[in-house]
């Protein structure tokens, strides 16, 4: 029994001591340099929750991390993309606004100088299937689905009928980011209604604000516009705006679109905005950065995850606006 004891005792002495010199995982980002696309503009109701998530994950991983600002210009984003790649750091996360034929070289390119890449917000789905081993993921909403879901949220939202008119203010002329637009119209189609569509200029995609004389110009010449769906988060968040200026009530002309902010929510609260879908801008900043720092630190591949899946009405939006006047919803 006493050597069955000291065999006992030297087993467990053994096993403690190679517990203990076994080295805890090198998990620094030391030396590492990510640059991050937030979409619009610094204040931005949209890119500024998105670079909210992209700075705490900053935070807590340890990344250093410059910030690209575009103001929502696919031509800039394309000149911008080619400039950090110069810099040669060790990833970069963009959007995927100015599509594949623009963005795929470039991607390309910076593969072949070791820089990661991954995307969020509008999706390059050719060069995720490329490069998907390598990190290239997708963080943000399904484009074309998204849209089909407030498309028909807002049939439901506003008690629209068939022949009723809506202002579908888009992004159809942007080869990716469109589908989101041609979602909302061809849900709206299909139930019948007459759909007025305006491309949302670049100086409106801009500078939101730019949009109240073209909304009031539109409603002063289609005095039968039951709604209006906005394809665009700082759009939507002017929406009470847009209508004041119209000579209208809010609810006179029924509000919809997309993304949740401060301005979004107290829009819901007030009734200017009776639906959105909330794609969840904090993750789209949130996980690009930790996707960059997961592949550049342990080699994982890229993830793709849908983060646009929420519809917030006047039902609902008592639970999240609290975090969206925090910039986290």
């Amino acid at each position: 029994m006493r050597v069955m004891g000291l065999a006992a005792g030297l087993c467990l002495a053994l096993a403690m001591a190679g517990g203990t010199a076994q080295a805890a995982p090198d998990t620094s980002c030391a030396g590492k340099t990510f640059v991050f696309f937030p979409g619009g503009a610094e204040g931005d109701s949209f890119a500024s929750i998105v670079y909210s998530g992209a700075k705490l994950a900053a935070e807590q991983t340890g990344c250093r991390v410059d910030y690209v600002w575009s103001d929502w210009n696919p031509q800039k984003m394309v000149q911008q993309f080619s400039e950090a790649i110069a810099r040669k750091p060790t990833g970069i996360s963009i959007m995927g606004h100015p599509g594949e034929a623009a963005l795929g070289p470039l991607v390309d390119q910076a593969r072949q100088a070791g820089i990661l890449v991954t995307t969020s917000n509008v999706d390059l789905p050719n060069k995720e299937a490329q490069y998907k081993g390598d990190g290239l993921g997708y963080v943000g909403a399904k484009l074309y689905g998204a849209g089909q879901a407030l498309g028909e949220g807002a049939i439901k939202a506003c008690g629209l009928k068939s022949g009723d008119t809506v202002f579908l203010w888009g992004l159809l002329g942007q080869e990716g980011r469109g589908q989101r637009t041609k979602g909302v119209q061809d849900a709206l189609e299909k139930a019948g209604l007459k759909v007025d569509y305006l491309e949302i200029s670049d100086a409106i995609n801009g500078d939101a604000a730019q949009g109240i004389p073209v909304f009031s110009s539109f409603v002063a010449s289609h005095p039968d516009v039951k709604a209006v769906i906005t394809d665009h988060g700082a759009l939507t968040a002017t929406i009470p705006a847009y209508i004041q200026a119209s000579g209208k009530k809010p609810g006179e002309i029924c509000g919809a679109g997309f993304d949740l902010s401060a301005a979004t929510a107290k829009a819901i609260e007030d009734g200017a905005v009776s639906v959105v879908l909330d794609q969840q801008p904090f993750l789209q900043g949130y996980l690009p950065i930790i996707q960059l720092y997961l592949t550049s630190k342990f080699g994982f591949a890229g993830m793709d995850i849908d983060t646009g899946a929420a519809l917030i009405t006047k039902d609902n939006i008592a639970a999240v606006a609290p975090l969206a006047a925090e910039g986290i919803r």
